[in-house]
């Protein structure tokens, strides 16, 4: 969310958690403010979704940065969302990151435990979104984070169990009742967040047949929060 996508107000009405982005892949100070009275007005948890700092690109290539210069980058963002939810009477709730950074620290523990250690800086009590079974969770939980794995409805995988590169044919799910289905498959492995991306074409055709699969599912639809 945050990332000038024209359904923003239209997918709060289909979510629990947001990833608001932090102005340096995507957004700015005003449209972070805009995004955080969004998830207000319709009780949406609200998350920090940091990533490398490089509108051009969106934050999808990868950045190679010391651990030390990932971990400034990671809590500057995180702080510059809480001034924002201070200012609006919100509370922060989560930090998922974005991009080529999150699928970086996926597979490189140093990354990942820069990360945590920018979250467990920021506040103990936010919760971590990673891939599930990546070194994200591991490194979280490690630095004493809740981390919470988490799936993606509109992505595929490859069989290691990273998601497949944007640059290949097959990496995006384009329609919902394959995407309900992968859900599905997926949270018997353990996941407790999905992801949806809402830059995607679809992503409010997706938002609303996974909310409503889920709950014909009998699924209890809501954000995790540390103790």
């Amino acid at each position: 969310m945050g990332e000038g996508m024209p359904d923003d107000a239209l997918l709060m009405a289909c979510i629990s958690s947001a990833n608001i982005a932090c102005g340096r892949h995507a957004g700015s100070p005003s449209i972070m403010e805009e995004t955080v009275a969004l998830a207000i007005r319709f009780g949406v948890a609200i998350g920090a979704h940091p990533g490398f700092d490089d509108f051009v690109n969106f934050g999808r290539v990868e950045v190679v940065l010391p651990a030390t210069e990932v971990r400034m980058l990671v809590l500057s963002q995180i702080q510059d969302l809480q001034a924002v939810c201070l200012r609006s009477g919100a509370s922060l709730r989560h930090v998922k990151p974005h991009g080529a950074l999150y699928n970086m620290a996926a597979r490189d523990p140093v990354l990942a435990r820069a990360i945590a250690e920018a979250i467990a800086e920021a506040d103990r009590r936010l919760v971590l979104y990673g891939l599930l079974g990546s070194h994200l969770i591991s490194e979280g939980r490690r630095a004493g984070l809740l981390a919470i794995g988490e799936i993606f409805a509109d992505r595929t995988y490859l069989p290691d169990g990273s998601l497949t590169p944007r640059s290949s044919p097959h990496a995006f799910i384009e329609d919902e009742s394959e995407a309900l289905a992968q859900t599905l498959r997926l949270m018997e492995k353990g996941a407790e967040t999905v992801c949806l991306h809402g830059d995607g074409p679809k992503a409010l055709a997706f938002a609303v047949r996974l909310r409503q699969g889920l709950i014909d599912k009998g699924v209890d639809i809501k954000a995790p929060m540390a103790s």
